[in-house]
């Protein structure tokens, strides 16, 4: 593995107007991403995740709100300066990302084949038969069996382990450097799961991949992680190692998560514990440190002050974001 850094973020900002209110989907986030390394973010459902993502790939809805919002370095320059010309150059061939539900990201009225084609005839400017080919070896990498017939089928013929393999396939298809995993074993049984995630990896390892995969399931990343973001309520409240986060997690919201992980062979009648209450509405954060109400150890100056994000005493790399910490 080597260290290079290949994205570097730095207090990026992803703000939404909704009516009169405004929504901090992503609130001042920074983290690098190293080559052939694998990151996780991972949180509940509206601590902005995939919001975090679709700002990468600057794949975001109109009514955000353009203004100073941080730096997204990739390749010397900065992401959120480039134009939509500019982007579409990088996206989906330097930056290439996996999205959540396949049957709805691949064109129902289009061959898996004629959709893969498609991305590599435009970044990789090859004639229709050698993008077939090129097809056809991509289809066979992801381990889909019979690739020269499976290419000329449509989505719906094909399983959903099977889709997300051929989203794996186009998404790779043009040699790009980082790799985005948004949720890519949603909807799929545990089984398939498990396929979906040891491909990943396998194809991180070959092909030297930097991957950020983005999930609200700690067991998922537990064997494929190098480094863990943990967000709530659009903010970074832990970062560091996956044996760090999973041998000692300091921030209360983290110990939660790790303790809603189910056990195996564990007892059969105790009630799996859940974290207290829901994540707050975007528009209305709560003063202070935005986990308070939920949290069983907060003291009166988490409601008033919202803490910043520091190393622990015992390891520089390890970040929390805790008065109590």
């Amino acid at each position: 593995m080597q260290n290079k850094t290949l994205l570097e973020i730095k207090n990026l900002k992803t703000y939404f107007c909704v009516g009169k209110s405004v929504v901090k989907a992503v609130d001042d986030i920074s983290f690098n991403l190293n080559k052939g390394e694998t990151t996780a973010i991972v949180g509940e459902s509206g601590s902005g995740k995939s919001i975090t993502s679709l700002s990468i790939m600057q794949l975001l809805p109109t009514n955000v709100i353009d203004e100073d919002h941080g730096i997204i370095n990739f390749d010397g320059k900065n992401l959120l300066s480039l134009s939509e010309k500019e982007m579409r150059k990088i996206r989906g061939n330097k930056i290439s990302m996996i999205f959540q539900e396949p049957m709805t990201s691949l064109n129902p009225v289009f061959t898996v084949g004629n959709q893969i084609i498609e991305a590599v005839q435009l970044h990789q400017k090859l004639d229709y038969s050698n993008s077939r080919e090129k097809a056809i070896e991509m289809l066979e990498l992801v381990g889909i069996p019979a690739p020269n017939q499976r290419i000329d089928e449509y989505p719906h013929q094909l399983s959903g382990g099977m889709r997300q393999r051929v989203m794996i396939a186009m998404s790779l298809s043009c040699n790009p450097e980082i790799l985005i995993a948004d949720e890519p074993t949603t909807a799929l049984d545990v089984t398939i799961q498990a396929q979906i995630l040891e491909l990943i990896q396998k194809l991180q390892d070959e092909l030297n991949l930097a991957v950020i995969m983005i999930t609200h399931d700690l067991g998922v990343i537990a064997e494929i992680c190098k480094r863990v973001i943990v967000m709530y309520a659009g903010q970074v409240v832990e970062e560091g190692s996956i044996k760090g986060i999973f041998k000692l997690p300091k921030h209360p919201y983290t110990q939660g998560l790790m303790k809603s992980i189910p056990i195996i062979g564990g007892n059969k009648n105790k009630e799996l514990y859940n974290i207290n209450g829901l994540v707050p509405n975007a528009t209305e954060f709560p003063e202070g440190c935005h986990f308070h109400p939920r949290c069983e150890i907060g003291v009166e100056k988490c409601t008033e002050e919202l803490p910043i994000i520091e190393s622990t005493p015992e390891n520089e790399n390890h970040l929390v974001r805790c008065w109590e910490a």
